[in-house]
């Protein structure tokens, strides 16, 4: 492996393993000052971004298995965070859409971590931030296209 595709991947793994710490969980959200179970609290984000979505395509966003997911869900519904509905191609498939109350969690969670990235990224100048955010988004969806 070359050097640029060590530094690369010892980046990325780093990244990750900081965003699955539990205390960065809840960190966030008690910057967001909600109250969620934190295995919840990334559903309802997916759900967020992406509106109406089916559990196995949720489950494999959040790299969960779909029995989990599902029960999941279900405890999301019960909160009142997320509804269930009939797909609109596929009628016995179920889709989950987020509640107004669910949007404002999400929302609340998105201003959070707006706050703690403020001071991450306080010395970079825009134009290094913008071309950050243009290569990775590139990087995410050339990674989509070819999975």
């Amino acid at each position: 492996m070359n050097q640029d595709n060590r530094q690369f991947y010892d980046a990325l793994f780093d990244i990750i393993g900081l965003m699955n710490q539990p205390q960065r969980d809840n960190i966030l959200l008690r910057e967001a000052g909600v109250s969620l179970d934190r295995a919840l609290f990334p559903l309802l984000v997916v759900i967020d971004r992406r509106g109406a979505i089916g559990i196995m395509e949720l489950a494999g966003l959040v790299g969960r298995d779909h029995s989990t997911v599902s029960r999941q869900v279900a405890t999301l519904t019960h909160l009142g965070l997320v509804t269930r509905h009939a797909g609109t191609s596929d009628r016995r498939e179920r889709k989950v859409a987020a509640t107004p109350e669910g949007l404002a969690i999400a929302h609340a969670l998105d201003a959070a971590r707006e706050r703690l990235l403020q001071p991450i990224v306080a010395q970079w100048d825009e134009q290094d931030w913008k071309t950050f955010v243009s290569l990775l988004r590139r990087f995410a969806d050339d990674a989509l296209a070819h999975s």
